[in-house]
């Protein structure tokens, strides 16, 4: 069995404290069959634990890094798991541990409080050949994510590149320790065509860091660097968007259509962006 080490990660010989185990087989085997792992697939599983997911996994995936920062879980993992060759096992903190350059998939019971620092490392650049996440996270966090409207910061950066979904509630009692509230497992899903080309990413997410900065504030105002007031009142009008809407009043279909009408590529070449309505060609 490899194992391989992430320069410059942190240890810890104590559990995270929102770490929380799946409690049967049965669960962890139900959780890897409903992501639809392959033996074609190459899998991450964030915070391995015990491996519940881990040997599930295996059995399922051509390859599978399992992560964990405990120094004392990874070393387990590694005596579980010491005749399994699928299995690769990473003693690291996943947030600093470089991803995979191969196309892959994670399916992982990640701690709570590593939620948002979780995924920003999967989803923050689009280059990452991620295609697809089922991660356990808290109940409440899933419906967040899972929610087109209203819009987020992360959420539309995000969404312009992936899908989200909430496949699954988990009871409390599913976990050891049982944590406070319910679990959910949220789905993530690269789109077959991103909503705003990837070469425009960098572009898109300081159009859109510039719309969020004031929440409280009317578009017109905040956008104002980036747009006229007069042409951002056509495209509000264009997406039967109030012409007082602010950042959250935009959905990421609607955020994606008005950054290709108000922005040109410093090429002159016309931007394109796909909806559920079809293509819109920047006409600026």
């Amino acid at each position: 069995m490899a194992e391989r080490s992430a320069r410059g990660a942190r240890r810890s010989r104590g559990r995270c404290s929102s770490q929380k185990f799946i409690r049967g087989r049965r669960l962890a085997a139900e959780l890897v069959r409903d992501a639809g792992i392959t033996h074609e697939d190459t899998v991450v599983d964030i915070g391995a634990g015990e491996g519940a997911l881990t040997g599930e996994l295996a059995q399922a995936a051509r390859h599978v890094y399992a992560v964990e920062l405990d120094a004392r879980l990874a070393q387990r993992l590694r005596e579980r798991f010491s005749t399994r060759r699928a299995i690769e096992v990473v003693e690291a903190d996943f947030v600093e541990w470089p991803l995979p350059r191969e196309a892959f998939k994670a399916v992982a019971n990640i701690p709570f409080d590593r939620t948002n620092a979780i995924l920003r490392h999967l989803l923050d650049d689009p280059g990452t050949p991620l295609r697809r996440a089922d991660l356990v996270v808290e109940w409440g966090a899933a419906l967040k994510r899972a929610t087109v409207w209203p819009g987020t910061l992360l959420g539309v950066r995000w969404g312009v590149f992936y899908t989200f979904s909430v496949s699954r509630r988990l009871p409390r009692r599913s976990f050891q320790p049982a944590p406070s509230v319910d679990a959910g497992v949220l789905t993530v899903e690269r789109r077959p065509l991103p909503l705003v080309p990837e070469q425009h990413c960098e572009a898109f997410a300081t159009f859109v860091s510039a719309g969020f900065e004031a929440a409280d504030r009317e578009l017109r105002t905040t956008l104002a660097p980036f747009v006229s007031a007069r042409q951002l009142k056509r495209m509000l009008d264009e997406l039967g968007v109030p012409r007082s809407a602010r950042a959250r009043d935009l959905d990421v279909h609607g955020w994606a259509r008005l950054f290709v009408r108000s922005w040109s590529p410093p090429s002159g070449r016309r931007a394109t962006v796909r909806s559920n309505e079809g293509p819109f060609n920047s006409v600026q």
